[in-house]
């Protein structure tokens, strides 16, 4: 098992229909999932699922299901739509995390992307902070050419 960076393939098709909308101020709830190294996350994910989902080794800075994510309304770069999210921290956290999807959970939990850390990070009695990269064009986590 393992988890692979990749817009999920199930999520393609759902834009083409319409089915998220990812608008700032009025659109789609989108949560970010935790996952374990042993958790097999790809382009063929299509839904959140709780299976392999990491815990907190103390504390309660992670919930199962996530974190919801604050969208930036999606805009063009050249040729590219692009959608950015602001940075996401998990406060006062101890865990051991392999990667995450990012999910709609305005939409029955389809998914969006997975993303893999490149490696197991871990964090003890700290902050565990996601910073997402600018929505340019060859940087946005979601982005379509």
């Amino acid at each position: 098992m393992a988890i692979a960076s990749a817009v999920c393939n199930s999520f393609k098709q759902q834009i083409l229909v319409g089915t998220h909308d990812f608008t700032a101020t009025s659109g789609d709830d989108f949560k970010l999932a935790l996952y374990t190294s042993s958790a097999s996350l790809g382009a063929g994910t299509t839904a959140y699922s709780s299976s392999n989902e990491i815990s907190n080794t103390s504390g309660s800075a992670y919930s199962a299901g996530g974190k919801t994510i604050v969208s930036v309304t999606p805009a063009l770069d050249g040729t590219v739509a692009v959608c950015d999210f602001a940075d996401i921290s998990f406060t006062s956290a101890s865990f051991t995390a392999n990667g995450c999807l990012i999910y709609n959970d305005t939409q029955a939990d389809k998914a969006v992307c997975t993303v893999a850390f490149g490696g197991d990070k871990t964090v003890s009695s700290g902050t565990f902070t996601i910073q997402f990269p600018a929505a340019g064009a060859s940087t946005a986590i979601v982005r379509i050419a």
